[in-house]
């Protein structure tokens, strides 16, 4: 059991959610070493709106997941190991999944092999809703079945089932946390809340793929609460936890709401066909059932989404300068 994280490695930690779980960390005393994607820019990633005395205390290790000496250096002297690293475009998957799967999947096993080798006391692997497809049933617990949809979820699904390999076989402490399509302050144009509000905010006219979709959406500080809890509460090795908040919203909806709070209700939506998943591979509905990580972690969302949606806006407004694009992100 860990009860308090001294050394934490981050991969994915210039992310959405790494680099809010990296700013947590820190500010709970933890050392952090941040794993990020070499670039020749030195970009740090959403890393760069954590507070300065947050920066100061973390290390900055640039590697790639796919290269097996690189995690294995970053992970040395570690005792818990958070596995955000991934490449989670969907559309991009559609487009480049060699890259994708290669990156996730061989980039989870090379995390894992890492874990092993410096025997840490727990690794807590990123899974996504995605990997259940279309929901069979009004809810979804941790026993649904897989379903690979796009490549980007056959991809999350290889590195889950690696993970439950390495628990089954090597006994490897490791959580697998399921987060139901997280959103907040820094998250990209590539998901789908951000990039309604700042086509709302910024452009004459709102353009979405498909508004009959339905998601559940936990807030990102809601997602880093279920991270740490998975890392310190005891006996929950090899567990799989879902998170989100049992609510379902249609992607028409979100852009009802969004349009209503920043006083946009006038403005054009259109349907654009660039944005329309290929009929197959689209995920229709995904509603979680989080009655296990109340149960076993104490976890519960505290945010609800209206709140989570104000405090995005408020962000997006405050730094248009990363939003005010147009075009389609892949």
């Amino acid at each position: 059991m860990v009860h308090k994280i001294d050394k934490a490695l981050v991969t994915g930690a210039g992310g959405f959610i790494g680099s809010h779980l990296v700013e947590r960390l820190v500010s709970n005393g933890t050392r952090v070493t941040a794993f990020l994607h070499y670039n020749s820019r030195h970009d740090i990633g959403m890393l760069r709106y954590a507070p300065k005395e947050v920066m100061e205390r973390v290390e900055i290790f640039f590697g790639d997941l796919k290269d097996a000496e690189s995690v294995r250096k970053a992970a040395k002297g570690t005792d818990v190991i958070f596995h955000l690293g991934a490449l989670i475009g969907i559309p991009y998957s559609y487009r480049n999944p060699h890259d994708v799967i290669e990156t996730n999947i061989i980039g989870t096993l090379n995390v894992l092999t890492a874990a092993m080798e410096n025997q840490v006391a727990r690794i807590i692997h990123t899974s996504t809703s995605e990997v259940y497809g279309t929901a069979r049933t009004e809810k979804i617990q941790e026993t649904h079945p897989l379903q690979g949809q796009s490549p980007y979820s056959a991809s999350k699904i290889g590195a889950d089932k690696i993970v439950e390999s390495f628990v089954n076989s090597y006994q490897l402490p490791a959580v697998t946390i399921r987060p139901f399509n997280t959103y907040g302050p820094r998250q990209s144009m590539r998901a789908v809340i951000p990039t309604i509000i700042a086509q709302t905010l910024f452009q004459n006219e709102i353009h979405v793929g498909s508004l009959d979709p339905v998601r559940d959406f936990t807030f990102v500080g809601d997602t880093v609460d279920a991270f740490l809890k998975g890392a310190t509460v005891e006996g929950v090795e090899g567990e799989v936890f879902n998170l989100g908040t049992g609510r379902e919203v249609s992607i028409g909806e979100i852009v009802k709401v969004i349009k209503s709070m920043t006083g946009m209700e006038n403005k054009p939506v259109c349907v654009a066909k660039e944005r329309l998943r290929p009929k197959n591979s689209e995920v229709m509905r995904l509603r979680s059932d989080f009655t296990k990580a109340k149960k076993i972690l104490g976890w519960s969302p505290k945010t609800s989404f209206e709140d989570g949606l104000r405090a995005t806006i408020d962000w997006i407004r405050a730094h248009s300068q990363d939003y005010s694009q147009s075009g389609y992100v892949v």
